[in-house]
């Protein structure tokens, strides 16, 4: 059918890719997880809570992140949302490519049994109480249709490679905290996911356990190259991976991350975040020590930005104007 009279034309496809180049580069093309002035508000007994203010964080392929901060920071909102359980009020969120925005329920079942794997911090959340080990990890590969001998190689590399293997034919009730989480791993990558996501997953066990989960995500992180964000109150498992962020009121505040110099020692440098609306949050140390409160000053140097107290300094004793 012909357009009618003085009706725009259509642009072809060789111009629509014309203007997104002119565009620039999309905001974390190639990462694996992207959020971009992600918002996240509920509504709570009539009062409107926003959980989510705005965040931005791009986690590339195959990293390993700890994501850290205080009881209601939106660390968690963040999790769920990421793992489709919750749906952002506004923004952006992908993870492997997916956008968590237009995504029909049908679509986020899928999402939820083949893209990413989760990991509760409550070990009898994550495993079925009647199944064994081994049955847990073969149901998800179940419910995505994989052969019955596909299923048996896979739980079986599993369990063997998080060191669990001879616990396959026990129930949860037979396995101590450590192994369930163990296992819980396992359920969580069956179907190969590209994220997985853990929430507090050593939060119920001593040091020692807690060492031992732990060392079962990098396992999975490395081996098998599954981005991995793990939310954690750990210090032991915050300082064990190369990338931690800080979340604080509902944004990106800070980062850590770390390297191994050229003599072999272990270097951590802190960073704070810069949004991509220009927003730098300042460690509450920070503005503790200076009593910074409301305002601060600022000045452009040649290298760097300096940031004051909003009271005189020195140098600017006796300067400015007096009203008469």
């Amino acid at each position: 059918m012909s357009p009618a009279p003085g009706a725009p034309k259509a642009p072809d496809l060789a111009e629509l890719e014309r203007r997104a180049a002119d565009r620039g580069p999309v905001y974390g093309a190639d990462a694996h997880i992207v959020c971009d002035n992600l918002v996240r508000i509920y509504q709570t007994d009539g009062v409107e809570v926003v959980a989510l203010q705005g965040l931005d964080l791009l986690i590339e392929p195959g990293e390993l992140v700890a994501i850290v901060g205080a009881s209601g920071s939106g660390k968690s909102t963040l999790l769920n949302i990421l793992s489709g359980l919750d749906v952002p009020t506004a923004g952006v969120a992908r993870v492997a490519g997916s956008d968590l925005l237009t995504m029909t329920a049908r679509q986020r079942l899928g999402f939820r049994r083949e893209q990413v794997g989760f990991i509760w911090q409550q070990t009898a959340r994550n495993l079925l109480p009647y199944l064994t080990a081994v049955q847990n990890v073969e149901l998800p590969m179940r419910f995505a249709g994989r052969s019955r001998k596909a299923r048996a190689i896979r739980a079986a590399e599993l369990l063997g490679m998080l060191g669990v293997g001879d616990c396959a034919g026990r129930r949860p009730a037979e396995l101590s905290g450590g192994q369930q989480q163990r296992i819980a791993i396992a359920v969580a990558v069956a179907n190969e996911p590209h994220v997985m996501l853990a929430d507090e997953p050593t939060g119920e066990l001593d040091s020692v356990t807690a060492g031992e989960v732990f060392e079962a995500l990098r396992q999975v992180n490395q081996e098998l190259g599954t981005t991995t964000v793990v939310v954690t109150h750990d210090a032991q498992v915050s300082g064990q991976v190369d990338r931690t962020v800080g979340i604080r009121d509902g944004r990106t505040s800070s980062e850590v991350r770390r390297r191994d110099s050229a003599d072999g020692t272990r270097v951590s440098e802190e960073y704070a975040v810069l949004d991509r609306a220009g927003r730098v949050q300042l460690p509450k140390g920070f503005t503790q020590a200076l009593d910074m409160k409301e305002r601060v000053r600022m000045a452009l140097e040649d290298d760097h930005v300096g940031v004051w107290p909003d009271r005189p300094r020195p140098a600017d004793e006796g300067e400015g104007t007096r009203d008469e």
